[in-house]
This record gives structure tokens, C-alpha cells and sequence, in this order.
């Protein structure tokens, strides 16, 4: 099959990868066809949480008797280890698969570059195409692995004069800016804001898009020395998804999360007198929380991009100017962006007149 086609089902595979990107746990979301004939047997991406893998969807929805002989397509190199699960190349072989063709090896030390040693031993054609497209796609998921750390994004909204508050409407953007930064939520495992953010604000931080509330993130509140007010709208979640970091005690307040079922950790100061945040990071990391979105004020954005904490970066942008009717300006903000992110696209969506800036 010519390298054309190889590269249009790895195209598919890739809008179905794309489909849980950071709804599949530790694991990567991968896209899955199988073709016989120049004919779709069946196609799958990596379940939520992420089992059953890829590979094993698509085989249990192909017609076992034509997989024979077919092709398999794939985003990510297949597993070659035992985990949790069995190894993917065991589905392969058994159901006798003729040829696999993928799109980015590996960085898992247990599977990389494994495959078409396993393969090789049961006449098993295997062959890389390399793609940018996919190689950008598992950026995250290698930062994650290469570093034990989650993966950072962070938004802020501005209007078209950079102000993030207006003294008359409480939304800067419009409606159909505000549902695609939900789509951030629903792609991210939690959602980090200060507790001057949270008191000032009273977020409910959750997923707003029909379909998707039950995927909203998990709260993460930093509050150093517990100044959060009471009544606010995250101790109306009935899921009970939310964490503060603190560093300073204060027995009532500690009781009211603990009486909410919070969970809580205390961490260390930095030499800014600040929430230590790699600390915090780390921590994250250990609770399975791999791709974490930060929604902070300014001060908050201004010292993690400063710090280098921030992996990527959506700037929402109304297109209208706030004048005097603004409130904090980011425009040094938007000038420490442009210094310290080599990548910057305005991303081609619809929102009327609004746009989306990306860094990276």
C-alpha cells in the first residue's frame, strides 16, 4: 500500500486519538483502524481511563473471520509489555494480522522500539510513517512520561485592550469563546485556580457543555493561609472533586473541608513566600492527574509563566476594547508570551468576533 494511503488512515486514527486527548489516565489516546482489501473493518480509539486500549476495540469490533491478512493503523507504537493489561502485539499474532503500520514509537521504556522485534518472529510486517501531526499530538503525553509531571495548560480571557475585568459585564468573550474554554475543562483531568480568584469570583468550575458535565475536572485550590469565605458554590458539588493546598492552619476552616470530604495537603513556601509549586506538581502527579488546567488571575499566570510552569497557552480575545470600562490590563502578560514561548497561531475557529490565540 502506497505511503498516500498510510498516511490517510493515519489521519483518521488520529481524529479518533483526538477524540479522549486527556480523558485515558496514564495511558496515551491512540486512533485504531483495520483495513482489509482497501476496505474499514473497524476503527476504535483508547477506552476512557484508558483500557481497553486501542487495538483491542478495534479487534472485538472487526468480523473475527476477516482479520486475516489485514492491516492494522495505528497512532502510537502498540504495546509490547505486560501491565494491566496484556500486550497488544498478543491480540495481533493470535488473530493473525499481517501488517501494522504506526505513526510514533513509544516513550515508554517497556514498549519502545520493541515492536517489530516481537512482530518479526510471526512474519509480521511492521512500518513507521512519520507524521508531524501525530509526532505533535503526543507531545503531552511524553513531557508527562519523560518527567512524571503533569502537563500545563493555562487561558486567560482578555478584551481587545488586554483588560481581563469589566466594571459593567461580567463576560469579557463572547458565548461561543466561553463553550470552547469549556472544552479545556472537559479535556483536562483538573482545573487550578487561587482562593483570590475563588473569593472573588465564586466559580463552579465545572463543565458547562450538554453532554459533557459528568467530565468536568477536579477542583484545585491553592489558599496558603485557608482565606477562602464560606458558602461558595464548589462546596455545592455533590461529586466532592476538589483539593486545597495550604501551608498555614486554621482548625474551622480545615473542619469545613474536611466536613465536605475535600482532600487537603499542606506544602512548603518558596523563597518567594509563595505555594511551592513544583511541590505541588508533583503531588498532582501522584493523584493521577496528568493534564492540568490553570485558570488563575493575573498575578498567578504572570509568575508561572515566569517560572516556566506552563507548557501551552490560550489567550481568548474579544474583539471589542473595554476602554474605560477595564479593569487589570495583561498586557505585559502578553509580552512575557511572546518571549517565552517559541510557537504562537491563532487558531482558525468560528467565534465570530473573538479569537483564540495558542502558545507553545
Amino acid at each position: 500500500m502506497s505511503s498516500k494511503k498510510d498516511k490517510f488512515y493515519l489521519k483518521l486514527a488520529l481524529n479518533l486519538a483526538k477524540q479522549h486527548e486527556g480523558l485515558t489516565g496514564e495511558n496515551p489516546s491512540v486512533g485504531c483502524i483495520i483495513v482489509k482489501n482497501n476496505k474499514i473493518l473497524s476503527l476504535s480509539k483508547t477506552s476512557i481511563n484508558g483500557r481497553p486500549h486501542a487495538e483491542a476495540n478495534a479487534i472485538r469490533l472487526a468480523n473475527k473471520n476477516d482479520l486475516k491478512g489485514s492491516t492494522i493503523y495505528v497512532t502510537l507504537e502498540p504495546c509490547t509489555h505486560h501491565g494491566k493489561t496484556p500486550p497488544c502485539t498478543d491480540l495481533i499474532i493470535k488473530k493473525k494480522i499481517s501488517k501494522i503500520v504506526y505513526g510514533s514509537n513509544d516513550i515508554d521504556t517497556r514498549t519502545a522500539n520493541k515492536l517489530k522485534i516481537v512482530l518479526k518472529k510471526h512474519n509480521i510486517f511492521t512500518k513507521k510513517v512519520k507524521m508531524k501531526e501525530i509526532t505533535d499530538f503526543y507531545k503531552s503525553y511524553f513531557f508527562i512520561r519523560k518527567n512524571k509531571l503533569p502537563y500545563i495548560t493555562a487561558k486567560l480571557a482578555c478584551s481587545n485592550d488586554y483588560y481581563i475585568y469589566s466594571k459593567k459585564n461580567k463576560n469579557i468573550t463572547n458565548e461561543l469563546s466561553r463553550k470552547t474554554s469549556h472544552l479545556l475543562r472537559y479535556k483536562n483531568n483538573a482545573i487550578l485556580i487561587t482562593s483570590k480568584t475563588l473569593n472573588k469570583d465564586n466559580p463552579f468550575l465545572n463543565c458547562r457543555i450538554n453532554g459533557l458535565e459528568n467530565y468536568s475536572p477536579t477542583k484545585i485550590i491553592l489558599d496558603k493561609n485557608l482565606n477562602y469565605k464560606k458558602n461558595l458554590n464548589i462546596f455545592k458539588d455533590d461529586k466532592k472533586r476538589c483539593i486545597f493546598f495550604y501551608n498555614r492552619s486554621n482548625k474551622k476552616k480545615l473542619s469545613i473541608i474536611k466536613k465536605n470530604k475535600f482532600k487537603y495537603y499542606k506544602v512548603n513556601l518558596d523563597n518567594q513566600n509563595n505555594l511551592d509549586f513544583l511541590e505541588i506538581k508533583k503531588k498532582l502527579f501522584k493523584l493521577n492527574i496528568n493534564y492540568l488546567l490553570i485558570e488563575g488571575g493575573k498575578e498567578l499566570t504572570k509568575s508561572l509563566i515566569k517560572k516556566k510552569h506552563i507548557n501551552q497557552f490560550f489567550l481568548f480575545k474579544s474583539g471589542k476594547n473595554l476602554n474605560t470600562n477595564g479593569q487589570l490590563k495583561i498586557k505585559e502578560i502578553v509580552n512575557q508570551l511572546n518571549k517565552k514561548f517559541k510557537n504562537k497561531k491563532d487558531l482558525n475557529i468560528h467565534l465570530n468576533e473573538d479569537k483564540v490565540i495558542c502558545y507553545s
